[in-house]
């Protein structure tokens, strides 16, 4: 049986990429310092006869060597995120660390890497669709919201310079705002996460800049299933892949799609909070986001599958359970 690490495997992504990897045979060591990943989210693969826990910091190379013990894959997904509001040292600090410390497992394994990176990487380029060799456009060090794109540009080029040199299969994801059951349920679980909350409590949405910046989304069931496709393949060594739904649609579009699907009459109650407002300082945001989705096709056979309006309707039911049981709780 193969053995894999799974790291960050208590958070969103990692939860569902591990339950994964357990339906496909394999041994799954899952490493998580449960910062912002939460033992539910492992709820069902915590009772599988092949998955092992360790609660373990990335950056804490003994104690995640320790855990790992001798492995064929290591899936790397631990990052700290979203600067914007506090630490952005804490993110560069953090991403470069840790992905040196993953990497430096696989390649002791002699084992395959896979990571997730960002399209946040793509920045501010006027290339849409972003395609993985085009450029990366990123804004000055002074504003605080790109240490997340710059950390993870950094691990980018870490991983293709150390697997090269160790001479280990090694693979990058570009992920496309992936969102799903078991997403965050604040700004950490992106827009979607934080509108569904708002419309469900007869609140106002709160909506950053003017809601004309576009994204593309992608179910988590999708998501997970670029990335398990990533770790197995054998035609993308070395290579950047994006991983996400090509749809685009406007924040202000996306508010107004989940009052709808949420059952809600008229107009929804929005609240457009200036870039300025969001931390008391200089904020930049990225106008479009889409990905070129051909190169996951041909090198992984990977194309999304799952529509934005059943991705959100399955989200919205997942997040009235998660009140239902918070009001049980506190009954």
């Amino acid at each position: 049986m193969k053995r894999v690490l799974i790291t960050g495997a208590a958070g969103f992504l990692g939860s569902h990429v591990t339950d994964r990897m357990l339906a496909k045979g394999y041994h799954v060591i899952a490493v998580d310092d449960l910062s912002h990943g939460h033992m539910r989210n492992l709820e069902a693969a915590s009772s599988h006869s092949s998955f092992e826990f360790h609660a373990v910091d990335v950056c804490d190379l003994p104690a995640l060597r320790e855990a790992a013990g001798k492995v064929d894959s290591v899936i790397h997904l631990a990052a700290y995120k979203i600067p914007r509001y506090e630490n952005p040292k804490k993110t560069l600090l953090v991403n470069s660390i840790g992905t040196q410390n993953a990497l430096q497992v696989a390649i002791e394994s002699g084992a395959r890497f896979t990571i997730t990176s960002t399209s946040d990487v793509y920045g501010k380029s006027p290339d849409v669709p972003f395609a993985e060799d085009g450029n990366c456009v990123l804004g000055p060090a002074t504003v605080a919201r790109w240490a997340y794109a710059a950390s993870k540009m950094f691990d980018e080029h870490l991983v293709l310079a150390m697997a090269e040199e160790a001479g280990i299969y090694a693979t990058v994801l570009r992920i496309f705002g992936s969102y799903g059951p078991r997403q965050n349920l604040t700004w950490w679980g992106g827009p979607q996460s934080v509108f569904i909350n708002a419309i469900l409590n007869d609140e106002v949405i709160p909506i950053h800049g003017d809601g004309m910046q576009t994204r593309s989304f992608t179910f988590v069931e999708d998501t997970s299933r670029g990335i398990v496709a990533a770790a197995e393949a054998t035609t993308a060594n070395l290579e950047i892949v994006n991983i996400g739904n090509n749809r685009e649609i406007t924040i202000l579009d996306l508010a107004r799609e989940i009052h709808r699907l949420c059952g809600k009459p008229g107009e929804p109650k929005i609240n457009m909070i200036p870039y300025d407002a969001i931390a008391g300082r200089k904020y930049e945001d990225v106008l479009r986001r889409v990905p070129d989705i051909r190169k996951a096709e041909r090198l992984l056979g990977f194309r999304a599958s799952v529509q934005l309006e059943e991705g959100l309707v399955r989200t919205i039911e997942w997040q009235k359970e998660q009140i239902r049981k918070e009001a049980l709780v506190n009954a």
